[in-house]
This record gives C-alpha cells, sequence and structure tokens, in this order.
C-alpha cells in the first residue's frame, strides 16, 4: 500500500505541477513562462518526487515506465496493473485539484484545451495523427531507455532523479509544439476527463503510443547494453 499511495502522490504531483504551470502560467498575462517553463515544471516535479518517493515505489508515476521495466524485467508483473490504477487515480486527483484552482478565475473554460494532448487541430502546432503516434512512441521509448540506464545497479543512486527528470524536460522541449507532450497516459487522462469533448476522443492515442514506445525501450536496452553475463539470463 505504501508503493501505491507513492505512485499515487507522485502522479498527483506531477498533473498538478507540470499541467498546472501549462493552464495557470504558461501565458499569464503576457511575461508567462512559456514553453521553456513548462518543459521545466514537468521536469522538476518528476526530480522532486523522485528524490522523495523513489526509495519507497521506484518512482514510476507513468503506466509507460511500468510496463517497460517490466517488459525490461525491472519490474514485477503483479505489481503492474496495481501500480497503472494508482497512476490514474493521481493524475485524476491532480486534474481535478487544478481544475478547481482554474476554475475560480472568470471566464475559465477546460474544454478549451486544459492542458490536454492532441493531434490536428488540437495539436499546439498542427501537426497531424502520424506524427503525433511518432513523436509519442520514440520519446517514450528513449524515456524508459534512460531510466533503464541511470538505475543500473552500478550508476550512482543520487543521480538517477535528477538525469531522468532533465530528460523529461527535453522530451517536453522537443514536442510541447507537436502534441503538448503526454509520453504519460495517466497525465493525457486526468485532464482530458475535465477537457472533455475531443479531447477524450483522441485519448487513445496517448494510451497506445506511449505503451507501445515504453514496451520497445524496455525491450531494445537489456538487449543492447546489458553486461554479457545478464543476457544469458534473458
Amino acid at each position: 500500500m505504501k508503493q501505491l499511495m507513492a505512485e499515487f502522490i507522485g502522479t498527483f504531483w506531477l498533473v498538478l505541477g507540470g499541467c498546472g504551470s501549462t493552464v495557470l502560467a504558461a501565458m499569464y498575462p503576457v511575461a508567462g513562462i512559456g514553453f521553456l517553463g513548462v518543459a521545466l515544471a514537468f521536469g522538476l516535479t518528476v526530480v522532486t518526487m523522485s528524490y522523495a518517493l523513489g526509495r519507497i515505489s521506484g518512482a514510476h508515476f507513468n503506466p509507460a515506465v511500468s510496463l517497460g521495466l517490466w517488459v525490461g524485467g525491472r519490474f514485477s508483473g503483479a505489481q503492474l496493473l496495481p501500480y497503472i490504477l494508482s497512476q490514474v487515480l493521481g493524475g485524476l486527483a491532480g486534474a481535478a485539484v487544478l481544475y478547481l484552482i482554474a476554475s475560480g478565475k472568470a471566464g475559465f473554460d477546460a474544454s478549451a484545451g486544459f492542458a490536454s494532448n492532441g493531434f490536428g487541430t488540437r495539436s499546439p502546432g498542427g501537426y497531424n495523427l502520424p506524427s503525433v503516434l511518432l513523436a509519442e512512441v520514440v520519446l517514450t521509448m528513449g524515456f524508459v531507455m534512460v531510466i533503464m540506464g541511470v538505475t543500473e545497479i552500478s550508476s550512482p543512486a543520487v543521480v538517477a532523479p535528477l538525469v531522468i527528470g532533465l530528460c523529461y524536460t527535453l522530451i517536453h522541449l522537443i514536442s510541447i509544439p507537436v502534441d503538448n507532450t503526454s509520453v504519460n497516459p495517466a497525465r493525457s487522462t486526468g485532464v482530458a476527463i475535465f477537457a472533455g469533448g475531443i479531447a477524450l476522443q483522441q485519448l487513445w492515442v496517448f494510451w497506445l503510443a506511449p505503451l507501445v514506445g515504453g514496451a520497445l525501450g524496455g525491450a531494445i536496452y537489456p538487449v543492447l547494453f546489458s553486461p554479457p553475463e545478464d543476457l544469458n539470463k534473458l
């Protein structure tokens, strides 16, 4: 239960901090934090909660990461579904708190976006579905590979949360214009529930592509980069 609560709280913080920076601060009112600030906010949510809770649950905060680590032999299959459920519930709770805060401003309309992900007319840069699918698969794959690399037994544990957070920041710097950056189905689900409409209709993309990317990253890393003695166990 401590592990599941840690995943709930960590994902809650990720959605509140990352999506909150988008909804509340990105364009406020003229000198907002912009794409760079939003990317840093998402990265900082991962850094802070990874340091705080990583020793308890491993700090996945993301169904695609949990799936990738399971495929890569770093995570128990018995824990996979409970972790994913906790992450989704945490994302919903974070989005609910953000919605309550944002609703305090006159004229707020969650259906206008609410930091939800999308393609076509819902893409900040007008990118189409194939572009979004490719970006989400490749970036999630890279994210899982970075996580697996910096959490090797031989790697210094103290630097892992920082590297993972910087990678998450980089991913957002690349892909916010493409689809508002998902690489995390729990993050996408939380805000899509409140945005409704097209955000919900397009939500399947932000489950399918990150899960495929996470599984690819989890499958590729141990084959390419594990020591020879570990490969014999695969």
